[in-house]
């Protein structure tokens, strides 16, 4: 299983970036995606997350009403749109599949429950 994201670099604040995962290796569309970042020195936290179907997606408090998670399951592709970018927002960014994936499940916002990790993407935000 392989997991790319794509698309980081560096933005104005208020800015926006599109953040392509392009998936390999396994059935895409029967697998929930998500988004977390890394800031230099805290945690990985979740961003956002989407069911196999693309039809339920999460946000973290922090980014809604400015991110938005979608999915193109003929490309094996997700997406991570971010909008009115603020400093704070300035990390590296990952996608995860989670295969435990069912009708009505919850969709997940902890790493541990993510199987698949691709490499980062960086994304700095100038103020």
């Amino acid at each position: 299983v392989q997991l790319q994201a794509s698309g980081g670099g560096l933005v104005q604040a208020g800015g926006s970036l599109r953040l392509p995962c392009a998936a390999s290796g396994l059935f895409f569309g029967s697998v929930f995606m998500g988004w977390f970042r890394q800031a230099p020195g805290k945690e990985r936290e979740f961003v956002s997350a989407i069911n196999s179907r693309g039809t339920n997606t999460r946000y973290a408090d922090s980014v809604k009403g400015r991110f938005t998670i979608s999915r193109d399951n003929a490309k094996n592709t997700v997406y991570l749109q971010m909008n009115s970018l603020k400093s704070e927002d300035t990390a590296v960014y990952f996608c995860a599949g989670d295969r435990i994936s069912a009708i009505g499940k919850v969709l997940a916002v902890t790493a541990a429950e993510y199987d698949y990790w691709g490499r980062g993407t960086q994304v700095t935000v100038s103020s």
